[in-house]
């Protein structure tokens, strides 16, 4: 084992085998995952366990140290599509128990206090949420409709509705 630290260290120290494998890494990671930013976490989770390793000393020949590299590349890679799958599959069993659609009971809403609220607020306000939830708009049309940027719809639409959810819960407790 002792052998093993020495090797390594007239290797070059851990910055220089990072350096030397990380791009490599990258591709290999790019090849199998098809995705830039999980080769990216590939290459620092193979460089980490990598440096580990060899801080350790449980790599057996570090004359070789590139097999141990991509052995755990491999094995990285493997554990991440194992993962991706796991969660492919949770996300597909929770969607198949999510209804489909949500109708609100007409009879716990008290239409005049929504009416009174949506009267409330100030026109530009009013329209935006009119125009999204009752005449059922895309936020591009609306924008272009009322000469608002896409992001100032979003924003009066969100602050219009946490108006109306406050005006409507206040009287319902009042």
């Amino acid at each position: 084992m002792i052998y093993a630290l020495q090797v390594v260290a007239s290797q070059g120290d851990e910055e220089a085998i990072c350096a030397r494998f990380a791009n490599r890494i990258r591709a290999y990671g790019v090849l199998h995952l098809r995705d830039r930013s999980a080769a990216d976490d590939l290459v620092q989770h193979v460089l980490v366990a990598v440096v580990v390793a060899l801080r350790e000393a449980r790599i057996e020949d570090p004359d070789h140290i590139e097999h141990y590299v991509f052995g755990t590349a491999h094995n990285t890679v493997m554990a991440m599509r194992r993962g991706t799958t796991r969660q492919d599959k949770i996300a597909d069993a929770v969607a198949k128990t999510m209804p489909t659609d949500y109708e609100p009971s007409w009879r716990s809403l008290d239409r005049k206090r929504l009416e009174h609220c949506l009267l409330l607020l100030e026109s530009r306000d009013r329209a935006v949420v009119l125009a999204t939830y009752l005449e059922e708009k895309e936020p591009d049309e609306i924008a272009s409709a009322l000469q608002l940027t896409l992001g100032n719809v979003r924003v009066i639409r969100h602050r219009a509705l946490t108006k109306l959810q406050g005006c409507v819960e206040q009287g319902a407790s009042a």
